[in-house]
């Protein structure tokens, strides 16, 4: 199986600083759509993994998240894409979970869930955050300079091997060429 891990926020979407708290406020990256679409075609699967601390902080619930991700879903259906699975971390950034990245907890749930091993598999991010959870999963971290990939790519932390993408256009053009 071939499988894709993906950030939300500064990856498919536009980010905020403000957070993403409302369907409003989500707004697809431009090709990032289209690139998903081009992935299921070639029989990928694709996961996303984000961190939604705007759950733990009260600043929306469930079912705001529910629907900001519905229209993430029917906004793919319209270009021929599809999400597999929809991993998040609610946790605020003080929490002690092991699920929130930069800690691989939620790697690790998508790999039992879908009974896979990670090593290899492409982990797509814009932060920090995202790079350093998939390298500890084990996956391939990709770091786009959509969102915060720009101010991400010139940190002393950034894992050693990152491949850098301008966006995941062309993530998805190299990993399927």
């Amino acid at each position: 199986m071939k499988l894709i891990i993906l950030d939300r926020d500064g990856v498919i979407s536009h980010d905020s600083d403000q957070f993403i708290k409302s369907p409003d406020e989500w707004h697809p990256i431009e090709g990032s759509l289209e690139a998903i679409a081009r992935l299921n075609q070639w029989g990928w699967r694709v996961v996303v993994a984000s961190n939604q601390s705007g759950i733990g902080r009260g600043l929306f619930g469930m079912d705001t998240l529910n629907a900001i991700h519905d229209k993430m879903i029917k906004s793919l259906a319209r270009v021929g894409g599809r999400i597999d699975a929809i991993f998040f971390c609610p946790h605020p950034a003080d929490s002690t979970c092991d699920c929130r990245k930069p800690k691989p907890g939620m790697f690790h749930q998508i790999a039992e869930r879908f009974n896979v091993e990670l090593r290899g598999v492409p982990a797509v991010g814009d932060g920090l955050r995202d790079v350093q959870a998939a390298t500890a999963a084990g996956c391939t971290p990709y770091l786009v300079l959509t969102g915060k990939g720009l101010q991400t790519r010139e940190h002393p932390d950034l894992p050693v091997g990152t491949a850098i993408y301008p966006d995941l256009a062309a993530v998805v053009a190299d990993l399927i060429a």
